[in-house]
């Protein structure tokens, strides 16, 4: 313990003991304030509880079973059975190691430099390794758990299909633990020397922009190489080409490869224990060169996060003019609450930044339809016609994702001002309103190209592809609906970051309900779509009665999924103290 030497009136030395906290005693304030929000009698939680582990639990069965199933298969091909299941394994690891390595990058600036107990953690007597390691702990759980809990079914499919036995949870603790520590080390590296060199405000719209950009890259990359191919052998010129392609290390220097050599040694039987010995130590000098980083360049850091990041003040520019000028029919009030919209979006880079991944996603799914194999021998004119309706239910899961994201945070991002907002002549349906065309809009012109181009690329029929751009048009709306009722009927108004509010129970209920609408307008409109294309394989005719039936109950149930919910979101509004 640090000892301070005083000196009082008397001549006489005296020791002032200063207390010196262990490594686990700086994170009690977490632990104690995550039990209490978990231990907590608050009204409903025990339904919300129940909903989440009850998705949990189907989450983790899905990928268990399907992985099991693919494994199964591998193990009974001889020869390149253990290759495939290692190629996919470190594959999966590679796609684990990249999400953490962007987590912890984005996680580290906050818990080195913007959480609320560093005023007294640096300015007290800890000692800075001390520090140094409680932070990076915080940060390693705060940036994993995620892929943890993805992680536990993955591994327990490796272990059951391959014989693991008793000592292979073991193993895969042995090789998760340093797999965690690297990239959290790396990325707490990367924010301090960001942090050194721009205000930690300013850093983390750059980070926000990097990730966003890397997670991109890496996603498009990724279908790039159409790994789909392993699956295919018949695709490469000769069997020694293909056996080549799985030997090959999916990157030989990284830890994702050398934790999935130690995984499939043991399952193999035969251990690689130089892997482990890689983990390992490679962990514990990452460890030590980020201490010592830290210990250099912390404390001035540290200082320049107090510094607020630069604004300028700027008056209107040749945009808003423009905007002013479209907007002008709709009058003066609804105009402003667009453009305020508009402004709070772009503002805010971890907003807009998103925009970004979001096209590098549209991109990947615009080109895994144009590779489906729907030319060719015993390709029919049904089975090219049904893949783009059944196309929709992809689509809309893509919207209702989108529309998470930045529709249904609309009303929680107002926070605080709501009560300024609520206290004006201004009218709270205007206000929601404002809010649901911003968001919708966009969102339709995305929905019709994505459904456009999916169409246009697989060649199908007229009829088709007005079903389905008509189709998606209205899930849209519905979609939207849905994100600005469900928000509004369970806001987070404390919430700084818009990315954690569609993580929230609402959030939860939200793409419950997509996926019910998203069901229900495919149900109905798959009786009049199969007796249509029945119809034209058969050479008969399609019954127009039904077609109407069906396509209007499918449109009521867009048009209730975007009313009801706006009318409620009215109503909860207004309800809300001035």
């Amino acid at each position: 313990m640090p000892e301070r030497l005083l000196r009082p009136s008397g001549g006489q030395r005296a020791v002032a003991v200063l207390p010196d906290p262990p490594l686990l005693h700086l994170l009690l304030p977490k632990w104690l304030t995550a039990r209490a929000r978990t231990t907590a009698g608050e009204r409903g939680r025990g339904a919300r509880l129940a909903i989440l582990g009850f998705v949990g639990v189907l989450f983790w069965s899905f990928i268990f079973v399907v992985l099991v199933r693919l494994l199964t298969y591998f193990r009974g091909a001889q020869e390149i059975g253990q290759l495939l299941a290692g190629k996919l394994l470190g594959l999966l690891l590679v796609g684990f190691f990249s999400i953490l390595l962007l987590s912890n990058v984005i996680t580290a600036l906050s818990s080195f430099f913007l959480a609320k107990d560093l005023d007294m953690l640096v300015a007290g007597p800890v000692d800075w390794l001390r520090l140094y390691g409680a932070k990076l702990l915080e940060t390693v759980i705060a940036s994993s758990w995620m892929v943890l809990l993805v992680s536990i079914p993955m591994y327990s499919a490796y272990g059951i299909v391959y014989d693991g036995g008793w000592a292979f949870p073991l193993v895969v603790i042995a090789v998760m633990l340093p797999f965690f520590v690297i990239p959290a080390v790396v990325g707490s590296a990367v924010t301090l020397s960001l942090v050194n060199i721009f205000p930690a405000r300013r850093t983390r719209d750059i980070l926000s922009v990097i990730a966003v950009l890397t997670a991109g890259l890496i996603v498009l990359l990724f279908r790039m190489i159409r790994p789909e191919r392993l699956a295919r052998p018949e695709g490469f010129r000769s069997l020694v080409d293909f056996i080549a392609v799985l030997r090959t290390p999916t990157s030989p220097l990284m830890p994702s490869e050398w934790a999935a050599k130690a995984t499939m040694g043991f399952l193999g039987g035969e251990p690689d224990w130089l892997a482990l010995y890689l983990l390992w130590t490679t962990a514990a000098a990452a460890v030590v060169l980020g201490a010592l980083l830290h210990r250099q360049l912390y404390l001035t850091g540290y200082s320049k996060a107090q510094e607020s990041a630069q604004r300028f003040v700027r008056g209107g520019g040749v945009l808003a003019r423009v905007g002013d000028r479209l907007l002008a029919p709709f009058g003066t009030l609804r105009r402003e609450l667009l453009l305020k919209e508009l402004r709070l979006f772009f503002r805010d880079t971890t907003q807009w930044s998103q925009l970004i991944l979001l096209a590098v996603l549209v991109v990947v799914y615009v080109f895994n339809i144009k590779y489906l194999p729907l030319k060719g021998e015993g390709i029919t004119f049904f089975l090219v016609n049904v893949v783009p309706f059944l196309n929709l239910v992809l689509a809309g899961f893509v919207l209702a994702s989108i529309a998470a994201r930045f529709i249904f945070p609309g009303v929680s991002l107002e926070g605080r001002t709501l009560w300024l907002l609520r206290s004006s002549p201004m009218r709270v349906r205007d206000l929601l309103w404002a809010k649901f065309w911003v968001g919708t809009l966009p969102l339709v012109l995305l929905a019709v190209g994505i459904v456009g181009v999916t169409d246009f690329l697989l060649q199908v029929s007229d009829f088709m592809f007005f079903v389905s751009v008509v189709s998606i048009v209205m899930m849209t709306f519905a979609l939207s609906g849905l994100a600005i009722g469900f928000g509004t009927m369970f806001p987070q108004f404390e919430t700084e970051n818009a990315a954690q509010i569609p993580t929230s129970f609402g959030g939860l209920l939200y793409m419950m309900a997509s996926i019910v609408v998203i069901g229900g307008v495919v149900i109905l409109e798959a009786r009049p779509v199969y007796g249509y294309l029945s119809a034209k394989a058969f050479g008969t005719e399609a019954d127009p009665t039904e077609m109407v039936i069906w396509f209007s109950i499918a449109a009521l149930l867009c048009i209730a999924a975007t009313v009801v919910p706006i009318r409620i979101a009215l109503a909860r509004l207004e309800a809300v103290e001035r």
